[in-house]
């Protein structure tokens, strides 16, 4: 064994309960090719959404997501998306030229790196301008993997992870409960869907003065935590079953997908979607599609997708 993975499997092991060994792995996500986003005509007035991104951490396909994401949007024919890979000196006149913007970015290359790359002071102002005058948010997955630092942008989409205590728990498919199915989102969706090659991000920091509406929440349970389960990302001495009672929210259910106000504007919060491997699905899909729709204007009119509708149990 290397020296250095010695040391780090070494520091692991001599962690507090309450933390989450954190590993980088030699690893970038696998080149594919996608479609190339084409104009739309004016004429279709559609809602105009700007993706911000840029960076992210290491094991996100972000680039391709970003694609996948527009392709996406952009053929229920109720959309038009631009993606800008440069926001640190973003201002207001441009985020008004768009009904929501969606944030698919991370500052740090892992999520527990001191150094971070963030947006000027004046870009920062010019988001949260945008949505408390009405502009609509969608936060979308690795946007919790940061801000916990930067106190109004965590206010803005309502959590975020914190290294030593929030964890991304094991299962990488995994049951999304809809506990709330009367909410314009999610109205009309079965009360239990799936999500694979996915996140849960549990026991996340809550901002409390972000007055958030959870629409789905996931459960961290400590029998995924099992070494015959979970891999070489989780070493064993580091979960044994008497370091895994003394973590905070295991065995309990949390927040995934959640709502919020923000002066006027409406904030849709979605920390699922790893890459373009749990974008194919369409739970995951009919809650980006609808989620965005909300967030742009208040309203619902996307159908839910056949494979996340409800049907008769009984």
């Amino acid at each position: 064994m290397k020296a250095n993975a010695l040391a780090l499997l070494l520091g692991a092991v001599a962690m507090p309960a309450a933390a989450q060994v954190i590993v980088t792995i030699d690893y970038r996500p696998p080149e594919t090719v996608q479609r190339v986003g084409i104009p739309v005509n004016p004429k279709e007035q559609r809602i105009k959404v700007l993706i911000i991104s840029g960076q992210n951490s290491y094991e996100h396909d972000w680039t391709g997501v970003n694609n996948m994401l527009r392709t996406l949007m952009q053929d229920t024919k109720r959309f038009d998306v631009r993606v800008t890979e440069d926001f640190d000196h973003g201002d207001l006149a441009t985020l008004k030229g768009y009904d929501v913007v969606l944030l698919n970015y991370s500052s740090r290359w892992n999520y527990a790196d001191p150094a971070q790359h963030l947006w000027s002071d004046e870009a920062f102002k010019a988001l949260y301008q945008y949505v408390r005058e009405g502009g609509g948010l969608v936060a979308y997955h690795s946007s919790f993997t940061w801000g916990r630092d930067v106190p109004e942008y965590k206010r803005l989409i309502g959590a975020a992870m914190e290294p030593g205590s929030s964890r991304r728990a094991p299962p990488g498919a995994f049951p999304v409960h809809i506990v709330d199915r009367s909410h314009p989102i999610t109205a009309g969706m079965r009360e239990f869907v799936w999500t694979y090659n996915d996140d849960m991000y549990t026991n996340m920091a809550f901002d409390p003065e972000a007055r958030i509406h959870v629409l789905a929440t996931a459960r961290d349970s400590s029998a995924s935590y099992d070494p015959k389960l979970t891999g070489p990302k989780y070493p064993v001495a580091a979960y044994t079953p008497e370091k895994l009672k003394a973590m905070k929210g295991m065995d309990a259910d949390h927040p995934q997908v959640w709502t919020a106000d923000y002066g006027k504007g409406r904030v849709f919060s979605i920390t699922l979607g790893h890459d373009e491997v749990s974008l194919h699905f369409q739970p995951l899909q009919t809650l980006i599609l609808r989620g965005t729709e909300w967030a742009a204007t208040g309203a619902v009119t996307l159908p839910v997708l056949e494979e996340a509708k409800d049907y008769p149990t009984k």
